[in-house]
């Protein structure tokens, strides 16, 4: 039997994918009105864990308590209808339906739907009074902000009678006034005497939000400890098995002669609204320039123009020389040829081919590549997955097996095969955007580091993040993007969060 003073109880869970053990005899309970945290490495098994507790997967042993009773979950149903509710890192809404759709969506009364409409709007505005959720039901999903599209995800467990709330990464795409109201929700849901699972690599989240904390490491549960009796070091060593750097550690920039120069970059999209409005800046040889914002303020768009993946106009100048912003010439090899290695924001869309094999994968783009090329018909598959195999190895890609489809991969080592892909050609030019997303604390290390070194070999780096730390840390300059236009630029060295949250919302800017 399970004990009723714990919301959850998992007890010898174990799950393998073939020959991969996600999850090995894993042991946790989560007492009842608290917020208990979950970290580990990319692989480690966080999110099988989840997925079982949630009914996606199907555990190979072991036993589920909720409430102190065993409670079998063979989908998400039965997870739903035992008070467990999910909110994903990827939303699960329908752009073009109202809030108050969404919310009923799959839980309506019956085939009237005036009925369930009426009753959810006076539940949510009783929800959003209680918890700070505050939202328009009549709004469409696709006008609200990223921060508001996730209180509907919470509005739709709640909704559900949820008891127990899991977030996967639930910070990873909002602003930081977004993040704090989002623990000021969590909190609220604690006070009333909820239970939240919080599964994030910011350890810095993890020391502010939670009363407990398990670390898991290669499938198995290594440590469950009180928040306020460890730290981030000691978290940290505790999930990579070793001491990790957690400042990034680098020398001040050097910078040398203009790499790139980019002058009134304007881009309009299919519907005619214009995404970038007059862009202009300057990057040199050996410096990082980070471009700060909320996702959706035009990064994306700027990426994909200087990558050579979306047409633009203006003017961008590639040591001297004039880059096509539209025909011919305006593609990723013509990019790749001219010295630009990108990493994108999507690594799903835009990084890989999921069906392919790993090294299937470092081959794309580069299969011209004479090191890869066995005659002038074929490539030569061998010395393609030597060479997969040596960048395994050095970026810690597990399992280090090259050929692994890439979409058996969990998504930071999926991470790490594109970076690996990209870094490792010493580009004149690195354009990353979203280096670090989803990725666990020792491979952000890693990553970082390989930025810096590529930095000080004289590389520019243009870097896009969404992590406002990522951003001071590792860049030299910083402009800050709103609305499709830069709004300022700001020594990394001189400015802090406030100044830069205020910039990323449009206010106290001037154009740079």
């Amino acid at each position: 039997m399970g004990d009723a003073q714990y919301a959850i109880e998992l007890k010898g869970i174990s799950k393998a994918f073939g020959p991969v053990q996600a999850n090995r005899d894993i042991n946790i309970a989560v007492p009842k009105g608290t917020i208990h945290g979950i970290i580990g490495e990319n692989g480690a098994g966080k999110s099988t864990l989840m997925s079982i507790l949630y009914g996606f997967y199907k555990a190979d042993a072991g036993q589920i308590f909720v409430d102190g009773k065993l409670t079998p979950i063979p989908d998400s149903q039965s997870a739903i209808r035992a008070g467990i509710g999910m909110v994903f890192q990827h939303f699960k809404l329908v752009q073009n339906f109202t809030v108050l759709e969404n919310v009923i969506l799959g839980a309506e009364d019956g085939p009237m739907l005036s009925t369930s409409l009426t009753r959810a709007r006076k539940a949510l505005a009783d929800l959003a009074r209680e918890y700070e959720l505050d939202v328009d039901p009549d709004a469409l999903i696709e006008d609200l902000s990223v921060g508001h599209q996730q209180r509907v995800e919470i509005l739709k467990a709640l909704y559900r009678q949820a008891d127990i709330l899991i977030l996967d990464e639930p910070t990873g795409v909002l602003t930081p006034d977004e993040a704090d109201h989002l623990f000021r929700i969590l909190k609220g849901l604690k006070d009333q005497g909820k239970t939240v699972i919080l599964i994030t690599h910011k350890l810095r989240e993890i020391m502010e939000a939670t009363d407990n904390v398990s670390v898991m490491r290669r499938g198995t549960m290594v440590a469950t400890v009180k928040t306020a009796d460890s730290s981030p070091e000691s978290l940290a060593e505790l999930m990579v098995g070793r001491k990790v750097l957690l400042e990034v550690a680098k020398e001040p920039a050097n910078p040398g002669a203009v790499v790139l120069s980019v002058k009134d970059l304007r881009i309009k999209d299919d519907h005619g609204v214009e995404r970038l409005k007059g862009v202009s800046f300057d990057i040199r040889a050996g410096e990082i320039l980070g471009i700060a914002g909320v996702a959706g303020n035009g990064q994306s768009e700027l990426l994909a123009a200087l990558g050579g993946m979306m047409k633009a106009s203006g003017k961008i100048t590639m040591q001297g020389v004039d880059l096509p912003l539209s025909g011919k010439g305006a593609d990723g090899q013509s990019r790749r040829a001219a010295g630009i290695a990108h990493v994108p924001e999507d690594r799903h869309h835009h990084g890989l081919i999921l069906d392919f094999s790993a090294w299937e994968n470092v081959a794309l783009g580069y299969h011209n590549d004479p090191a890869y090329q066995k005659n002038a018909l074929f490539m030569d598959n061998d010395a393609l997955i030597a060479d997969t195999e040596k960048k395994m190895a050095r970026f810690d890609v597990r399992p280090p097996i090259a050929s692994l489809p890439a979409k058996s991969f969990s998504g930071g080592n999926q991470q790490k095969i594109v970076v690996a892909r990209e870094m490792e050609r010493n580009p004149t030019l690195l354009l990353i955007g979203q280096p670090t997303r989803g990725v666990d604390i020792g491979a952000i290390e890693f990553i970082h580091k390989q930025i810096v070194a590529l930095r000080d070999a004289g590389t520019a780096v243009l870097l896009v993040s969404v992590e406002l730390d990522e951003i001071m840390s590792l860049s030299d300059r910083i402009a800050v993007m709103f609305d499709g236009q830069i709004m300022g630029l700001r020594d990394p060295a001189t400015t802090n969060e406030r100044e830069l949250g205020l910039l990323m919302a449009g206010m106290n800017g001037e154009a740079a």
